[in-house]
């Protein structure tokens, strides 16, 4: 996971125009849309259309089910602008943390877990899953949770509650439909919270590991490696650089370098990555 997070945050650096800004902004429109055409649809010939089909797509070439899967609604009035909001908000804090590149990579991997377990059951079963995208956007909770856990957030605009227990909520949700749902479409829940670990899962790991063995990390050899940092420093044409990205106070002179106290060892991360990096180990 560290490396591949590693890859990714790598990628989005020395890509910086790739990712798509406000991408929630267009999940959402695509969402109401929908509903707003489905509800004239009494058929619902338009949503057996738009959900992803892997019969579908690879016999009949119905490419766009690929994408539009992700525009269909899970519910309908006032809770539909309810969960549409929190998919907004969240999103956007997301987008805000981790920048355009990296959320849009999260959200498309979301969407090829979805695509690759229900194609990989149909191939093996039979069983065509037509699927949507509500638990790639639930896991959307999961992430911000874990990012922000004592954040307060008015659910239902009334109910003040903090985002960690919004998180538990989620995962009780996830943990009824795998067992009120029949197999395989009750392994769906899997596959989103597989998408959360895969870019999560190392702050998740320090947040619930015992606190002995954070303080272990925080003291290992520091003096130590701190001198060895600057002893190779010295020899370098710059003082500080960014474990994540790469950046240096050479090229970026006025951006703010910071060294992890979490981390094994002395690593100095920018501004921009000292609170969202994964941390050394010993």
């Amino acid at each position: 996971m560290k490396s591949f997070m590693r890859r990714v945050d790598r990628f989005c650096y020395t890509h910086p125009n790739f990712g798509i800004q406000n991408l929630m902004m267009f999940v959402i429109i695509g969402n109401l849309l929908v509903w707003l055409f489905g509800a004239m649809d009494t058929k619902h010939i338009l949503i057996d259309a738009l959900a992803f089909s892997a019969e579908q797509v690879f016999l009949h070439g119905q490419v766009w089910r690929l994408v539009t899967f992700i525009f269909i609604p899970t519910t309908g009035g006032i809770w539909l602008l309810f969960m549409l909001y929190f998919y907004y908000f969240i999103g956007r804090s997301l987008e805000g943390q981790w920048g355009p590149g990296k959320f849009t990579v999260y959200y498309l991997c979301g969407m090829a877990f979805n695509i690759l377990y229900a194609t990989l059951m149909w191939l093996l079963t039979g069983y065509d899953i037509r699927i949507d995208a509500n638990y790639l956007n639930l896991s959307l909770f999961f992430a911000f949770a874990t990012l922000f856990p004592e954040e307060i957030v008015l659910l239902f605009f009334i109910i003040p509650i903090k985002m960690k227990w919004l998180g538990w909520i989620d995962a009780a949700f996830f943990v009824i439909a795998m067992f009120t749902t029949r197999f395989p479409a009750n392994l769906l829940p899997l596959v989103a919270i597989l998408n959360y670990l895969l870019f999560c899962g190392g702050w998740l790991f320090d947040f619930i590991r015992p606190a002995r063995v954070q303080q272990k990390s925080k003291t290992i050899n520091y003096k130590k490696a701190a001198k060895q940092y600057y002893k190779e420093q010295a020899k370098r044409p710059y003082t500080r650089k960014c474990e994540v990205c790469g950046k240096t106070d050479a090229d970026y002179p006025d951006l703010e370098f910071r060294f992890c106290s979490r981390c094994a060892g002395y690593h100095c991360f920018c501004i921009d990555h000292i609170n969202s990096h994964v941390h050394f180990k010993e």
